[in-house]
C-alpha cells in the first residue's frame, strides 16, 4: 500500500469510522499471505483489536471493504471466534474454560472463587475497568485442568487460593 493511500472512511448510521492507514496497510500485506483475501479476515480482526482492544461495529465495514468481501462475512467471523471481543472488555480479559476436562477437575470452585474476587459475573468489567471475565469452551490446556488465560498467558491447573497472586500480577 502506498503511503498516499487515502484512510479508508466507512459511514455506519451516523458514526464514521476511521480505519487506521496502519492498520489498513497491515490488513492488505496479510491479504497478500493468502491465495482468497477473505482468508486474511481473522488477522485483519485482530489488528484492529490490538489497537482498540475491541472491533467496534463500524471495523466491520471497514475490514469487510478493504478485503472485498461482505460487512456480513466479517462480522460471521468476529462473533464466532470467542478471542475476538465484540464489545468494549476490561484492561485485561480472563477467559475461564470450563470444558470437560476443567468442568471434572474444579472449574465451578475456580469461577466461584474469580467471581467472589473480582465482584463482576461473566460479561461484566470490572468498576475500575481493569478485569472482564468471560468464559471459553476450551483452552486446549485439559494436561493443566482447570486452566484460565489473562491476555493470552495460560495458567493451569490453577485452584482458587493461587487467584490472589495470580490476579495481583495484572493489577
Amino acid at each position: 500500500m502506498m503511503a498516499d493511500t487515502p484512510q479508508t472512511t466507512v459511514l455506519i448510521g451516523s458514526d464514521v469510522f476511521d480505519l487506521d492507514p496502519a492498520d489498513e496497510a497491515a490488513i492488505v500485506d496479510e491479504m497478500a499471505h493468502y491465495e482468497h483475501p477473505r482468508a486474511a479476515c481473522i488477522e485483519a480482526l485482530k489488528i484492529v483489536q490490538r489497537r482498540y482492544g475491541w472491533v467496534p461495529d463500524g471495523a466491520i465495514a471497514a475490514v469487510a471493504r478493504v478485503l472485498g468481501i461482505g460487512p456480513g462475512e466479517v462480522e460471521g467471523v468476529a462473533t464466532f471466534y470467542s478471542l475476538i471481543f465484540r464489545q468494549p472488555v476490561g484492561r485485561h480479559v480472563v477467559l475461564v474454560c470450563d470444558s470437560s476436562a476443567c468442568f471434572l477437575t474444579g472449574f465451578q470452585e475456580l469461577r466461584q472463587a474469580l467471581v467472589a474476587q473480582l465482584g463482576i459475573d461473566y460479561g461484566q468489567t470490572t468498576a475500575d475497568g481493569r478485569f472482564t471475565l468471560l468464559p471459553v469452551c476450551c483452552l486446549g490446556a485439559c494436561d493443566g485442568a482447570p486452566a484460565l488465560m489473562i491476555d493470552g498467558d495460560t495458567y493451569g491447573p490453577v485452584s482458587p487460593g493461587d487467584l490472589p497472586g495470580l490476579l495481583e500480577d495484572y493489577r
